[in-house]
């Protein structure tokens, strides 16, 4: 599960203390300021009652006022900067953790976010905790301190008043927490429609090609413009929110204050006599409590600015948590906290690997009838070297096959040998040496053909030539070979893309054992002819699995294995048999 921020203790308190204090600073600059107009209105006046120098009593405040109004600011400042680095350090932490979540999770698992959504909650959504974590906090901190200390100073002068401030105070976070509860989970709607609109955005640029030679863009942009639609209806839903929870704040601390501000003025005029503590107020004491009066709903006011943080974090959060939570486990080599030790590599034998599965079962997460709770495990012996196509209706379980021993999806119970050692943590860096992957899928990137082929490893133009060569790709090569190609393999057609796939195999030559899923689908018979013997030429000599349905590729393969969708499995072909 993800932490839960801030209850996991990461954020420091002080700075918001920090901040409190400087909020604090005010009592003593609105005593100052309280006391010289008090000592202007005696001397215009012409009060009998003592009274002190004027000029000294200017230049005393102007003073007392300046330096309270300085560090009042390096206070605020300070905390303030303090808090959001924090909060800044708690996402790095948070976008870490996501990162190994998934990282950790199985790629075959259907519950997977699609990668525009990922991005959007990587990017964008998590940046709604760091308000969250800064302002709503800090704001929070405030209201706990500053109201209470002015209430009882304000009670040490009048206590009628202070009853006044404490009467309107409790309704403000009363009807804030009612509009809050509507607002988080508004928040919670715009931001999952918002990651949605993103998901499908990306993939409708990755399917352009496809879109227009289906001459289906119009719909497809029909389809968007009605989801931005949708979003920007539950965007204003949000503002909407918002501006009632201001509305209801400006409303109850204008009425305190005002009740506030009349009570001292029919107090000073005589009309109301109680209310103190034996003395009527002076006009020092008076103007003393009519100027705190605003600043005991400041921070209540601040907390209603930054309510919508709040709302935004928490659904933020717990978007995180949906995306995560329940993924299929990957195997995975563990990450070292020191200095890691080198990963013992599994040498490459001089024959190709055999496979067993015993009684295996793959972790929950998967959505399909292949990982049902109630599926006995499975029990495969495949031999080295061996061809083998992998059948069955969809759902069966093929893909699922195939992740699991490739270490892809997690067991829940069983386990997988790859020539006799058996998959899991401690070995699975070393196994995938040995093991070469093809997707339904294969990822491309913007580059080359050349370096969407090599990824990265050393070679020569005519070792490149010559594997493309080997897949049908020369003339492609010959044509085309110095464009690069565009996000998805666009600049080739789709049995193109195949057979360069096909070439990437070829160039891991430590990996003796070929997983391949679908690799003939949704391509003519000519295509996935060519793709066959490519296929035949390059995985001589070592372990071939393959997951299809195409009757042409089942027919090349010399074994054949059968999946039924309950966790058995049978040999077509007995003489190839376990």
């Amino acid at each position: 599960m993800l932490k839960t921020w801030p209850a996991s203790g990461h954020l420091q308190r002080w700075p918001y203390l920090l901040q409190g204090v400087g909020a604090l600073l005010w009592l003593v600059q609105a005593w100052w300021l309280a006391r010289v107009v008090a000592a202007l209105m005696a001397h215009v006046t012409g009060s009998s009652s003592p009274q002190p120098d004027l000029p000294a009593l200017l230049w005393q405040t102007a003073l007392v006022v300046a330096a309270a109004g300085v560090l009042r600011a390096v206070c605020e400042y300070a905390g303030s900067r303090i808090t959001w680095l924090h909060a800044r350090a708690a996402l790095t932490r948070l976008r870490l953790e996501l990162a190994q979540r998934l990282r950790a999770s199985s790629p075959m698992d259907a519950r997977r976010a699609p990668s525009g959504q990922v991005t959007r909650v990587w990017m964008e959504q998590a940046e709604a905790i760091v308000p969250w974590l800064a302002r709503y906090q800090a704001a929070q901190w405030r209201v706990l301190l500053v109201p209470p200390v002015i209430a009882s100073v304000v009670a040490w002068h009048s206590w009628l008043a202070a009853l006044i401030l404490l009467c309107a105070a409790p309704l403000i976070p009363l009807f804030m927490a009612i509009i809050g509860w509507r607002a988080q989970a508004i928040s919670e709607e715009q931001l999952q429609s918002l990651g949605s609109l993103h998901g499908q955005l990306l993939e409708r640029l990755r399917g352009l090609p496809t879109l227009r030679a289906l001459h289906a863009v119009d719909a497809a942009a029909r389809r968007l413009s009605e989801q931005g639609s949708r979003v920007a209806r539950k965007t204003m839903r949000v503002l909407h929110v918002a501006m009632l929870s201001s509305a209801v704040l400006e409303l109850f601390s204008a009425l305190g204050v005002a009740l506030v501000a009349v009570y001292i003025g029919f107090h000073l005029l005589g009309e109301i006599r109680f209310g103190t503590w034996g003395e009527p107020l002076g006009l020092h004491a008076a103007l003393y409590v009519l100027m705190l009066a605003p600043t005991f709903f400041d921070p209540l006011r601040e907390l209603s600015a930054v309510w919508h943080d709040r709302a935004n974090g928490k659904a933020a959060q717990q978007g995180l948590h949906g995306m995560l939570d329940g993924l299929a486990p990957l195997v995975m080599q563990p990450q070292q906290a020191a200095a890691p030790a080198v990963v013992p590599v599994a040498p490459v034998a001089a024959q190709a690997p055999s496979v067993q599965l015993r009684q295996a079962v793959p972790a929950a997460g998967r959505m399909d009838a292949a990982a049902s709770e109630d599926r006995p495990g499975l029990d495969l012996q495949i031999p080295a070297g061996a061809h083998v196509a992998i059948t069955g209706p969809s759902g069966s379980g093929k893909s699922t096959l195939l992740a699991m021993v490739a270490g892809l999806a997690a067991l829940r119970q069983g386990e997988v040998r790859i020539d006799e050692v058996v998959l899991q943590d401690s070995s699975v860096a070393g196994l995938r040496q040995r093991m070469a992957w093809m997707g339904q899928q294969p990822a491309f990137f913007a580059g080359t053909i050349r370096s969407n082929l090599h990824l990265g490893r050393d070679s020569t133009p005519q070792q490149t030539a010559e594997l493309l060569h080997k897949v049908g790709l020369g003339d492609v090569y010959q044509a085309r070979g110095g464009y690069p190609l565009g996000e998805g393999g666009s600049g080739v057609s789709g049995g193109e893309a195949l057979r360069l796939a096909l070439a990437r195999l070829a160039v891991a030559q430590d990996a003796d054992l070929l997983l391949l899923d679908e690799p003939t689908a949704h391509l003519d018979s000519a295509t996935a002819t060519q793709v066959v013997q490519a296929l035949a030429r390059i995985a001589r000599g070592k372990t071939l699995l393959v997951a299809t349905h195409d009757p042409l590729l089942m027919a090349a393969m010399p074994q054949q294995l059968a999946l039924d969708g309950h966790g058995r499995a049978r040999w077509v072909r007995p003489e190839a048999g376990a």
